[in-house]
């Protein structure tokens, strides 16, 4: 079994950064992957970004590219995500998922993962 706990969120003005963090606890090993994804008041779940674990491929939604970079630290078992110019869109709560993913194009589809963090708030004020 894997936990999984994020921190990090905040209030951040446009144009600003903030840090996501999310450790798991347990073993991660294989065809390991976490991703984010963030979803906003009225509005589905969507994907932001993930990362494989054995090999460190990374996947991004299109709106995020170039501003946020996902990256892993090995010896803490845990995903980073690095948010600059931040916008206004960017506000969400904002969730960590694990799991083991067989394929690629199925990184950005919430239902193949099996762990899920609870959530950190991300506030951008315009």
């Amino acid at each position: 079994q894997v936990q999984l706990v994020e921190s990090g969120g905040g209030l951040v003005q446009a144009g600003g950064s903030l840090r996501l963090s999310c450790a798991a606890s347990g073993r991660i090993i294989g065809s390991w992957t976490m991703a984010w994804f963030r979803q906003a008041p009225g509005q589905a779940r969507e994907f932001v970004a993930s990362i494989r674990w054995l090999d460190s491929s990374t996947s991004y939604e299109d709106s995020v590219k170039g501003r946020f970079s996902i990256s892993r630290d090995a010896v803490k078992n845990t995903m980073l995500l690095q948010m600059n110019s931040l916008k206004p869109e960017d506000a969400a709560v904002y969730y960590c998922a694990g799991g083991w993913i067989a394929s690629a194009s199925a990184m950005i589809d919430s239902r193949t993962y099996t762990y899920w963090g609870q959530g950190t708030q991300v506030t951008v004020s315009s």
